[in-house]
């Protein structure tokens, strides 16, 4: 079955067009990474995927997640764990992390009062503060952490409703090398069975050894998809970055360089 399709989105903002006549798709348990320079239309492109962002109502657009055009977005939002940079409100709140992790099951910062978190609701989030690492640190309020810590809440947020599917956007953004190397393998932990994973990234050492799919976008189009081979390659990124560009792989991570 389809984990998504998008057909012909265009978006438009402040007179600009972010996206245009974007088609993409993805069966269940595909890994996709979509690489390309700033103002590509990649976190666009994520949010039209997660119907956080809705293209101009033209009669070719089409959109479908899980075989299903129309969702209940409380229902959706248990299916998709997504991670992105305008999650910063995160970052800031007193919240603790376990509480944070715990809030991801009604997709809500923190708690409201109609909110019902049990016994096995705070033994999830454990499990899932456990598997990043983060489990010594689960009464720590969000705004003491660092930016490394902060992203593994995230994750684990994402995650504890054990979605279909994890749509990362610059997850290790801010990291250093360490960092972002522990992240990477948290992340290669998360892809198993039938769930699919879209990760959009600056960084090539981010794409994880399962990510079977390179999409590579500029301008607000897909210009090319394919595998590592076909497209993390010299030639093809120069082309795509308008500059000289190296790539180096050792042990199947990827590195590129000016």
């Amino acid at each position: 079955m389809e984990a998504f399709r998008v057909e012909h989105a265009s978006v438009r903002r402040d007179g600009k067009l972010i996206l245009s006549d974007v088609s993409i798709k993805a069966e269940e348990g595909e890994r996709i990474a979509i690489i390309g320079p700033n103002g590509a239309g990649k976190s666009t492109l994520i949010d039209v995927i997660d119907r956080r962002v809705y293209p101009l109502a033209r009669d070719e657009y089409r959109s479908s997640l899980f075989g299903e055009e129309r969702w209940i977005v409380s229902e959706l939002r248990k299916k998709i764990g997504h991670v992105a940079p305008g999650q910063d409100e995160f970052f800031r709140t007193t919240y603790t992390a376990r509480e944070i992790v715990a809030s991801g099951l009604h997709a809500s910062l923190g708690f409201d009062f109609h909110h019902i978190i049990d016994r096995t609701d705070w033994e999830r989030a454990d499990e899932e503060l456990a598997k990043v690492s983060m489990l010594d640190k689960k009464d720590r309020t969000m705004n003491t952490l660092s930016t490394g810590e902060m992203r593994r809440v995230l994750l684990a947020r994402a995650a504890i409703t054990n979605p279909d599917m994890l749509l990362l956007d610059e997850a290790s953004s801010g990291l250093d090398f360490p960092a972002r190397a522990s992240l990477r393998e948290t992340i290669s932990s998360y892809a198993t069975g039938r769930r699919t994973i879209v990760m959009v990234t600056h960084e090539l050492s981010e794409i994880i050894p399962a990510i079977e799919r390179i999409v590579l976008m500029k301008d607000g189009k897909i210009v090319m998809e394919g595998s590592k081979k076909e497209t993390l390659r010299e030639d093809v990124l120069s082309d795509l970055y308008s500059t000289k560009v190296h790539v180096a792989e050792a042990d199947g991570i990827y590195t590129a360089f000016c």
